[in-house]
């Protein structure tokens, strides 16, 4: 069995892939990883700027480099019912320009992904950050069976609130969050399963292409299974 036919039965979300035309999510194996550190470390945001509650993206190009490869490697393994973490890369004409990134707490029961991603700087403004957005949203509804999807935003960062609001977002407010020290206001944004569905053509429009799934459905058995496990009795407790 090829080695990467082996890990997708061993671990379904390698081979998790959401494509529509020349944009795709897909699996961050380390030679994609190396890219997009690196990708990293020549820039996200304007130096001045931090839209990041966790400045990750200060240092050295190394510096930040390291940080993707440390977070992406924490994270790979975290897929439970209780929560689970799915990072994506996004991979535009056949190019890693960015990272896109969903995660749930209590699955099971709210069935609420909330997502979260970078672009390199290099690659902005090319429409590329609202099409993975949706592309993340699709995964989310279509392929996982969300009820409801989440995203967030410092309101200074005026380029991810503008993705939001372009997808269709509604807006629940804001609230503050500590970032290097300063209490500053961050948006909240949500998109409701009712809501999707009604601006599902529009997103295939926008997209320019059907969106198709691939390797999600043994993901999502993965999870359910792993929940059906979690409410079992436990033999060995006395």
């Amino acid at each position: 069995m090829p080695h990467t036919d082996a890990l997708a039965r061993l671990w379904p979300a390698s081979a998790v892939r959401v494509r529509a035309g020349d944009l795709e999510l897909r699996w961050i194996d380390d030679d994609i990883l190396v890219e997009l550190a690196q990708l990293a470390g020549r820039g996200i945001h304007d130096p001045s700027a931090m839209p990041f509650e966790h400045p990750w993206s200060r240092g050295t190009a190394d510096e930040v480099a390291r940080s993707v490869l440390t977070y992406q490697w924490d994270h790979r393994s975290r897929v439970s019912p209780d929560a689970f973490t799915l990072e994506l890369a996004v991979v535009h004409r056949g190019v890693p320009v960015g990272i896109q990134g969903l995660t749930a707490k209590d699955w099971p029961v709210l069935r609420r992904v909330t997502t979260g991603s970078w672009v390199g700087r290099q690659h902005q403004g090319r429409g590329i950050g609202t099409g993975m957005r949706m592309l993340a949203l699709h995964l989310a509804f279509a392929g996982l069976g969300a009820e409801e999807a989440d995203s967030g935003a410092f309101v200074d960062n005026e380029a991810s609130n503008a993705v939001s609001r372009r997808v269709g977002y509604a807006h629940d407010g804001a609230f503050r969050v500590a970032r290097e020290g300063v209490p500053v206001a961050h948006n909240r944004f949500v998109m409701s399963r009712e809501r999707w569905e009604s601006l599902r053509t529009a997103h295939a429009e926008r997209l320019g292409a059907p969106v198709e799934l691939a390797g999600v459905e043994a993901f999502r058995a993965q999870l359910e299974s792993a929940t059906a496990e979690s409410t079992e009795p436990n033999s060995l407790q006395t």
